[in-house]
């Protein structure tokens, strides 16, 4: 357990500026995603809903979207040597200043009292669960489609902690989204810690900043002192209160949990089924040719390739061969697989001027084409096998690739329904299976581009073996 007080000075904002954190991906959530979405949040005090996600209540208030919020206790706790004010007078306190704060963020009427004991939540997990529980059954629809909101599990206050393991059970069990919002951790951590490298940003607009700042302000018994005796000092103090008035907001963000969403995930036995239709249906069913998205995806794909030209590339999921046909002006030679005939008949009609480029009908990774590589591209389907698979097609790769070589990995970083997996899940399991160098990582709301790049001295790797 972290140990740390309120009255420590912490880490300083203008550290938490200067880390990179402004620069993290976005949540791979857009507007209209958020407004269909239905959203049940805990707050373990009055005052943690709008320190650590009040921007995001303005945003979904905004939005229309579904939100109904639980404040477990009053937190009457929080000045345990006051002189002048009773835990009970303040807990009262308290709860009209949650009120304000609600009313301020939109969601007056949208929130629930538990009454539970301050500083004593660890001990009344179960209480907690079924009470959350209650509320997700207060909002039905798609289990995938909800998303708690909570205090990050490892925040270091006690109750903060045990509401968000809570949090985190209830969300797997169910396959709900889950977004962990960090408090205290601010103050006792820093910019060396790991843990914030993985979390995602939502950018708060003016109206949401405006918002966020009046909430805050309702909660005077915090941001103020009670009075001028001893034990009635500030408790949230200038200090700990800049971190909450960045212009965006940040959660450890876990998708739901496809096990839970649909009891047999898609593998890559469907791949060829799954995408022979889809591709019968029509020959560009991803817009590849036309959307400016996908244009510019392969720019940006091309344009990270740390090397300018490469002997010997590997593209796993080609499709109709869009991206294909431009990594053939940077490759010697170029294979590219996919599970889907239908896919690759297409695909060869748009390759044929590139004497270089071969296809070949393949469901990776219980097939692969052997040889050597020095460029290996999964863009847009290592989200099509399960964890398993991906595992093993990142050890055919690592068996594959040539010293030196470059593995580029692009994805959507949004939820893919039906499959195991994800896009920001692909990139974790690549980066933690493999350990190599990161040659440069990408980032935005709607996908993830990452090179990675094999141990040793780039050289020839030989020509690929059919």
């Amino acid at each position: 357990m972290v140990t740390f007080s309120h009255t420590d000075q912490g880490t300083d904002e203008a550290r938490w500026a200067a880390s990179g954190l402004a620069a993290m991906a976005e949540l791979p959530l857009g507007q209209h995603e958020l407004a269909a979405m239905r959203f049940v949040v805990l707050a373990a005090h009055p005052d943690d809903e709008t320190l650590g996600a009040g921007g995001l209540l303005a945003l979904l208030h905004s939005l229309g979207a579904d939100v109904e919020v639980l404040l477990c206790t009053a937190g009457e706790g929080s000045h345990p040597d006051s002189a002048t004010t009773t835990p009970e007078q303040l807990a009262a306190v308290r709860l009209e200043e949650f009120a304000a704060a609600m009313g301020v963020l939109g969601l007056a009427g949208r929130w629930r009292f538990l009454g539970l004991p301050d500083r004593g939540l660890q001990e009344l997990t179960p209480e907690i669960a079924a009470r959350l529980r209650e509320a997700i059954g207060r909002l039905p629809g798609p289990p995938q489609q909800l998303a708690i909101v909570a205090p990050y599990r490892d925040d270091g206050h006690a109750d903060h902690n045990a509401l968000g393991a809570v949090a985190a059970d209830v969300a797997g069990e169910g396959g709900h989204a889950l977004l962990e919002y960090p408090i205290w951790y601010w103050l006792w951590a820093s910019p060396e810690d790991p843990a914030w490298r993985s979390w995602a940003r939502v950018p708060l607009g003016a109206d949401q900043q405006a918002a966020k700042r009046s909430a805050m302000d309702s909660h005077t018994s915090q941001i103020r002192p009670l009075s001028g005796l001893a034990g009635d000092e500030v408790l949230l103090g200038e200090g700990l209160l800049q971190h909450f008035r960045r212009a965006f907001e940040t959660f450890a963000w876990t998708p739901p949990a496809v096990h839970a969403v649909q009891a047999l995930p898609h593998t890559s036995a469907d791949a060829q089924r799954i995408f022979d239709a889809v591709h019968s249906k029509s020959e560009d069913p991803w817009e590849y040719t036309t959307s400016w998205y996908e244009r510019r995806k392969r720019a940006l794909t091309l344009a990270s390739l740390p090397q300018e030209n490469y002997l010997s590339g590997l593209e796993i999921g080609c499709s109709i061969g869009t991206l294909t046909a431009e990594l053939a002006t940077r490759c010697t030679r170029l294979l590219a697989v996919d599970a889907s005939s239908t896919a690759l008949e297409l695909a060869a009609r748009r390759l044929a001027p590139f004497a270089g480029v071969s296809t070949r009908q393949l469901t990776l990774p219980g097939d692969w084409p052997g040889g050597s590589f020095d460029l290996v591209v999964v863009s847009e389907v290592g989200y099509y096998l399960s964890a398993a698979e991906f595992d093993l097609l990142l050890q055919r790769i690592q068996e594959s690739m040539a010293p030196g070589g470059t593995l580029l990995l692009c994805h959507w970083r949004h939820p893919v329904s039906g499959w195991e997996l994800d896009g920001d899940s692909v990139h974790a399991l690549a980066r933690n299976r493999l350990r190599w160098p990161t040659g440069g990582l990408y980032q935005e709301r709607d996908f993830v581009l990452e090179t990675l790049v094999a141990p040793g001295d780039a050289g020839d790797p030989g020509p690929p073996v059919s």
